[in-house]
């Protein structure tokens, strides 16, 4: 492989903040950046020398878009089959095509895990009614998730019974679900893998995650988990994306049963959430290692160099007037992350906070403790 060096230029499919993150670590590393994005105000704009304004399967302008890209990565799944194939005409995509293939239907995923072998809870793929109200009798209490589209807890229904079964088909308004069966979670963690075309990868400790309704509230990092259940983790996560041959970045969502067993809940072949508190804590940030992984550059260290948290700023926190975002910098390590998105809605990724100190536990109270001061009337 040769590597792609600084003055080339790398191209986002996805604007999104993932995309602005990493366009702002490649800007650092003397790359050029173009992003391509159906949003003509997306978050990566400011950051890019050239915007693509075009859906994310539009296949002619994916073609016009990477003539004048050396290498293209991507920040969302959302991206179509010819987009990709149109783009590799004229130079890598990276994670590669099978990977986005095979993560961005829900569906598709599962049953991929399943068959090489990876643990998954019990689920069953439905396309009818019927189908939904059997998988819940089978199942048990269980979570019926659309198999495209659904993200940050949207397209998500629990339920118990076969008439909640029903009911789920009908409200989500797909043609295909998958009905999971409900776990008895005991934490939520995640890892994150980053592989250079040739198969060489590290792998980052485990971050420990916490969830309310389907959308990441706060990860501190390194998880405090024992050094066995690290290791088992990290080797979990190299061996998916080495199944899944991924360029670039991949993280995998799991849940620590209370019975001691580790399953994967998602994959995610980009930068993810659960990994903003790189950029404090770690040795390479996730945003710096995506661009070393495409551009076939030497892997940064993984290596903790403090322990760090993030809590996530939603768009919600504006809805009582602009945040308090001074007082959040008056506790102790505190950083303000914000995408430079407009319209500050319910439920959207507005920015983060992140924090560092000498435990994750210190580190997740910082930055929690910022959180309360913005919010504080």
């Amino acid at each position: 492989m040769t590597a792609i060096l600084p003055g080339a230029t790398i191209g986002f499919f996805g604007g999104g903040q993932l995309g602005r993150m990493a366009a702002m670590a490649a800007r650092s590393m003397g790359y050029d950046v173009h992003v391509l994005d159906p949003d003509p105000h997306c978050a990566t704009r400011p950051v890019a020398s050239r915007t693509v304004t075009a859906a994310l399967d539009d296949a002619k302008a994916a073609d016009d878009f990477a003539r004048r890209c050396d290498v293209i990565t991507l920040e969302i799944e959302r991206v179509g089959a010819a987009s990709i194939e149109a783009a590799l005409r004229h130079c890598p995509v990276r994670p590669g095509a099978t990977p986005v293939y095979v993560v961005q239907d829900r569906a598709r995923q599962k049953e991929w895990l399943d068959g090489h072998g990876f643990p998954v809870a019990p689920f069953h793929v439905v396309r009818t009614a019927d189908e939904a109200a059997a998988a819940v009798e089978a199942l048990g209490p269980a979570i019926a998730k659309t198999c495209t589209g659904g993200y940050d807890g949207r397209g998500q229904a629990r339920v118990a019974t076969a008439a909640e079964g029903t009911a789920a088909w009908s409200s989500l308004g797909a043609d295909r679900l998958v009905v999971e069966q409900r776990v008895d979670i005991d934490v939520e963690i995640s890892v994150l893998v980053a592989r250079r075309p040739a198969g060489e990868s590290v792998v980052y400790a485990p971050s420990l995650n916490h969830h309310e309704h389907g959308v990441l509230t706060w990860s501190a990092w390194p998880a405090p988990v024992s050094d066995a259940r690290a290791a088992e983790a990290q080797a979990l996560g190299r061996a998916i994306a080495e199944s899944l041959d991924v360029v670039g970045l991949l993280a995998v969502e799991m849940f620590v049963l209370r019975d001691g067993r580790l399953l994967v809940n998602e994959l995610a072949p980009r930068p993810h959430n659960t990994y903003h508190h790189t950029e404090r804590g770690a040795a390479t940030s996730q945003f710096e290692q995506i661009v070393r992984a495409v551009c076939d550059l030497p892997l940064g260290a993984p290596d903790p160099v403090s322990p760090a948290a993030i809590v996530n700023l939603l768009g919600d926190v504006w809805q009582r007037g602009q945040p308090h975002f001074a007082r959040a910098l008056e506790t102790p390590t505190v950083r303000l992350h914000l995408y430079g998105k407009g319209d500050a809605r319910p439920g959207r990724k507005m920015g983060h906070l992140s924090a560092v100190g000498a435990t994750p536990e210190q580190a997740k109270a910082r930055v929690l403790e910022g959180y309360e001061r913005i919010t504080r009337a």
